[in-house]
């Protein structure tokens, strides 16, 4: 019986974390998606104080890898991919979005809000209901459940 995607990202979280620490990063995100055919288990680092660089995805690769040699996790093939969360990366836990109070985001919505599906402005607050953009001085309140996507946009 094949485990389901989320369940094999419940699996790999803690050990993709430790690995990550062992080498001073943080784990931003980790998934598990299927792209053109071929299955990849991807992780996305960072450090508190910024920089990651191919010796850290390469450090972080190594570490995990070892572990998914020995657990086995994914009964299928599959690809590891490690790499930064990226200067534009996706902020999708509510504890990812305080530390970007004030910076630009993109923010696309399942269904228009304020006459439109994408919003670009300053994140100004975030709870589980509800989502806040200074959109050149006008702040403007967003569903959470209809938020498809949040990106940082470091364009200025």
């Amino acid at each position: 019986m094949k485990q389901g995607r989320g369940r094999m990202i419940e699996r790999c979280l803690p050990e993709a974390e430790k690995a990550a620490a062992a080498h001073g990063c943080e784990l931003w995100d980790i998934e598990f998606v299927k792209e053109a055919g071929q299955q990849i288990l991807r992780l996305y680092i960072d450090k508190p104080a910024g920089g990651i660089g191919t010796d850290d995805c390469e450090a972080v690769s190594r570490t995990f890898e070892a572990w998914l040699d020995e657990d086995d996790p994914i009964p299928d093939s599959y690809m590891l991919e490690v790499s930064s969360a990226g200067l534009t990366r996706a902020l999708k836990r509510p504890e990812d979005f305080p530390r970007y109070f004030g910076h630009r985001v993109d923010v696309r919505l399942y269904k228009g809000e304020h006459g439109a599906k994408d919003h670009t402005g300053l994140l100004k607050a975030y709870s589980a209901e509800a989502l806040t953009l200074d959109i050149q001085g006008n702040e403007l309140v967003f569903t959470v459940k209809n938020i498809s996507l949040v990106r940082l946009n470091p364009i200025l």
